[in-house]
């Protein structure tokens, strides 16, 4: 069974509630056991919280999932590159699988609920990478 650590970014928290849903029903359906769950204020603080989960012993992968929906500004470009780049960092220093479930940037909310099952998607993928590896 592999054993899972989640990261759950809360900022637009009407769109992660329901990723954080899909992600436990995929789990489930996977023979996956989520260890632990640590909600973060956003995508931007997902690595720390996955590197802490990626250290543990009992924690085979991580899923980091959010959403990062576009303002006025590019801030939502530098928040999605930063987060990715961090989270590919985290998994090739612990050696670990760090999938993606963040969504964005450049969409509106109504795009980012659309993409509610990219969560599910990355628990499969950790789950898969940790069969793979």
């Amino acid at each position: 069974m592999t054993r899972l650590g989640l990261v759950v970014a809360r900022f637009n928290r009407s769109v992660t509630e329901q990723m954080e849903e899909r992600a436990h029903e995929a789990a489930s359906a996977r023979d996956v056991e989520v260890v632990e769950t640590l909600h973060v204020p956003g995508a931007y603080d997902a690595p720390l919280a996955a590197d802490r989960l990626a250290r543990r012993d009992d924690v085979d992968a991580v899923a980091a999932i959010g959403a990062i929906v576009t303002g006025d500004t590019d801030h939502d470009q530098v928040i999605a590159n930063a987060a990715a780049q961090k989270l590919t960092d985290v998994s090739l220093e612990r050696d670990k699988p760090v999938t993606l479930g963040i969504v964005g940037p450049g969409m509106s909310g109504a795009e980012a609920r659309e993409r509610v099952g990219n969560a599910a998607k990355a628990v499969e993928g950790a789950a898969d990478l940790v069969e793979a590896l």
